[in-house]
C-alpha cells in the first residue's frame, strides 16, 4: 500500500515552561508555607481556617495535573495532495477533527490591531477549524503561510 506524499507533517506540541522537577519545587515551597500559616493560625484558635489552606494546595496541584495532562496533547496538520486533515493526538490515542479535500480547503487568518496572527483557521464551504492554538501570533503567523504553501504546491503536485 502505498501513501500519498506529504507536502506538510506538522507536530504541534503546547508549551509548558514549569517542568516536572520545578513543579515540585513550586508545590513543596507552596506547602511549606500554607503549613507555616496553618501553624499560626492554629495558634491563634482559627481552626476553621485549616481546610481551606489544605483545599489552597490541592486546587494549585490539580490545576497542573490537568495543564500538564493538556500538554501531552500533540496537534498534527497533514496536507497531501488528496486532503488536508487535523488529528489530535494524545496519551488515548488519535482522533480526526478535520479532513477535507486539498483542492477546496482554504487557509483564513484573524489579526488583531497590532496586526498579529490571533486566529489561523481551515475552511472549506461554510466549515471552519481553529489550528495551531498552542502556538504564539508570531509562530501562528508563520504556520500559516507555510500551510499556505504547501496547500498551493499540493494542489499543483509540484516537490
Amino acid at each position: 500500500m502505498s501513501w500519498p506524499a506529504l507536502y506538510m507533517d506538522a507536530e504541534i506540541r503546547p508549551n509548558r515552561s514549569l517542568s516536572e522537577r520545578g513543579f515540585i519545587i513550586l508545590i513543596s515551597v507552596i506547602t511549606a508555607v500554607n503549613v507555616a500559616s496553618a501553624a499560626m493560625f492554629v495558634k491563634l484558635g482559627a481552626l476553621f481556617v485549616l481546610p481551606f489552606l489544605g483545599i489552597d494546595v490541592l486546587a494549585i496541584a490539580v490545576a497542573f495535573f490537568v495543564s500538564y495532562r493538556a500538554g501531552k496533547v500533540i496537534e498534527r496538520v497533514q496536507v497531501s495532495s488528496a486532503e488536508v486533515r487535523v488529528t489530535y493526538e494524545g496519551p488515548r490515542g488519535a482522533q480526526v477533527v478535520w479532513e477535507s479535500p486539498t483542492a477546496f480547503t482554504r487557509v483564513t487568518t484573524e489579526r488583531d490591531e497590532d496586526d498579529r496572527v490571533t486566529a489561523l483557521k481551515l475552511a472549506l464551504s461554510g466549515r471552519q477549524r481553529d489550528v495551531a492554538l498552542a502556538l504564539s501570533p508570531g509562530e501562528r503567523a508563520v504556520f500559516g503561510q507555510a500551510l499556505e504553501d504547501a496547500i498551493w504546491r499540493a494542489r499543483r503536485g509540484a516537490v
